[in-house]
Formats: structure tokens, C-alpha cells, sequence
């Protein structure tokens, strides 16, 4: 949901991003999204996505201009980045799971991008298949579905964007 009360949705099978307005009104944001999933917006109002498709993680300003963020970890591709949640203070999490495609990197992991965009660390090696993720309103806590392991877990955020008390919250 944008900061006008539009919400964003993504439709993986033809590629689009389309906005639905409070007054019922849908019109298409983006096509050719690469595969976009996981939509969330930033504190200056872009729109980043999981670039699935293209195994990146991207910024769309309001005219559509889309930025890669980050598509790569240690010199390898991800597999197909998936769910993401914007921190309040704009750093990103995302998972990279390998839905319907053979493994990049050494397994399916959760990454995190510092708010200034310096650089990827991942933050969650011990995963099945990562996927849905999304933290609390003040940023202190991270939830985290590990879809293949059938559980979710919270985790304390620390000040850097490193993650700490790993804790089982949900199984299925």
C-alpha cells in the first residue's frame, strides 16, 4: 500500500504489476516485472519488488524506472528472490528460495541490504525454503516462514540489521 491508500499486486504469470485505488479503479503500474513478487514500499515512496525471474531485487520509482538493488551474493546469481519487508529505517530483508528452479547459491537463504544500499549480508543460512517475510511496526522483530521446514520464526533485529534469538513462533 502506497502512501495514498493504492494497493499493489503483482500477477506472476504475465509479468505485471497492477494498482488498485481506494475508489475501486485498477490500472497495470508495470509490465515485463520480471517475475515481481513481494512488493513493499520505501520511506521516499518506490516500490521494491522480487524480481523472481530475473533473481534480483528492485526499486520502481513512480514512473516505473525500475533499479536493481542487488542481484547477486559472493560473485553467484540468487535463486529467485521471493518476499521482502522494508525496515523503518530502510534497510530491505528478502528471502531467496529456489521455487521451480535448481539452487544458485548453497541453499535457500534471507538476506539483508543496509538502509545506505552498501552492500548484501545474508542473515539466515539455516533455512529449508525461506519465504514469506515481514517485521513489526518498529522494526524490532523479524518474522520469517521457513515454508519448506512447515514453521516460522521471529528473530530479534539488531542495530547493524543482523539478526539474534532465533525463536520457533508457528508450525503447521
Amino acid at each position: 500500500v502506497d502512501a495514498n491508500g493504492n494497493i499493489y499486486f503483482s500477477d506472476l504469470a504475465t509479468g505485471t504489476i497492477y494498482k488498485w485505488e481506494p475508489d475501486g479503479t485498477v490500472s497495470t503500474f508495470l509490465t515485463g516485472s520480471g517475475g515481481a513478487n513481494g512488493l513493499f514500499f520505501d520511506r521516499n515512496g518506490n516500490l521494491v519488488a522480487c524480481q523472481g525471474d530475473n533473481g534480483s531485487l528492485v526499486s520502481i520509482d513512480s514512473s516505473g524506472t525500475v533499479t536493481v538493488l542487488a542481484d547477486q551474493y559472493n560473485g553467484y546469481a540468487f535463486n529467485k528472490p521471493n518476499d521482502l519487508w522494508v525496515a523503518p529505517d530502510g534497510g530491505i530483508y528478502f528471502s531467496d528460495p529456489a521455487y521451480g528452479v535448481t539452487p544458485v547459491q548453497d541453499g535457500e537463504h534471507v538476506y539483508y541490504i543496509a538502509p545506505d544500499r552498501s552492500g548484501v549480508v545474508r542473515v539466515i543460512n539455516d533455512t529449508t525454503r525461506p519465504n514469506g517475510v515481514i517485521g513489526s511496526p518498529d522494526g524490532e522483530l523479524l518474522y520469517v516462514t521457513d515454508h519448506g521446514a512447515g514453521q516460522t520464526f521471529v528473530y530479534d533485529v539488531n542495530p547493524d540489521g543482523t539478526l539474534a534469538n532465533k525463536t520457533l513462533f508457528a508450525s503447521v
